[in-house]
């Protein structure tokens, strides 16, 4: 009870720029959620999917594939989609990587979609709280003026120690907000990467089986 209190008491103390702060926490939050959400179940599909296709693709079994990937809405099946559609017109391993590359492009932007908000927000936040405590010693420091001289050294401190907490509440969202954007950045260079692989995995194995199987 007594924490609950002193929290209730911290934000009243912040005065009108905790509020934008408040939303500015909220929305990187969502987004933040959101975004795990998505990377994580674009890894694991990726990874099911590919394990499903791998033997598939190793036994030059192409059209079971296609109908497979084109099925599928996980990034993996549309870059082999990309792959395979080329491979009907084209075996030249260049045209393969061209095809699958246009895929990549469509893929990457939705993995990296409002991630970049979240270390905006951090930036963002860490001004506001600022622009806070700036705005809170003004005015802690127009009414001291204007006191008894034995009562302004207790009103200053209590002031600047009211205006300091827009600027504690910042670092305390903006910090953990930086964090969760290198970890998310770090998924997205994860998933791509595996995704990178695969590419070149796939193009090594149509280097070998579709010169075997012309008619798959």
């Amino acid at each position: 009870m007594i924490t609950f209190d002193m929290v209730v008491k911290f934000f009243r103390d912040c005065g009108l720029f905790i509020y934008p702060s408040l939303i500015i926490l909220a929305m990187g939050l969502s987004i933040a959620i959101e975004r795990w959400l998505f990377l994580r179940r674009a890894r694991t599909q990726n990874k099911r999917e590919w394990a499903q296709m791998l033997p598939m693709l190793q036994g030059g079994q192409l059209k079971e594939v296609l109908g497979t990937a084109s099925r599928s809405d996980s990034a993996i099946g549309n870059i082999v989609t990309h792959g395979l559609t080329r491979l009907q017109t084209s075996r030249r391993r260049e045209d393969l990587d061209a095809a699958m590359e246009e895929g990549m492009m469509e893929i990457v932007p939705r993995l990296e979609r409002r991630t970049h908000y979240i270390a905006t927000f951090a930036n963002v936040i860490t001004l506001v709280g600022l622009l806070g405590t700036i705005m809170g010693l003004i005015k802690a420091f127009t009414a001291v003026a204007q006191v008894n001289p034995a009562e302004k050294a207790e009103m200053l401190s209590a002031s600047i120690s009211i205006a300091m907490n827009n600027t504690a509440f910042a670092l305390m969202v903006a910090i953990p907000f930086l964090l969760i954007h290198a970890f998310l950045q770090s998924r997205t260079s994860e998933i791509v990467d595996g995704l990178e692989a695969a590419k070149i995995s796939f193009l090594n194995l149509m280097q070998r089986i579709a010169p075997e199987h012309p008619n798959r």
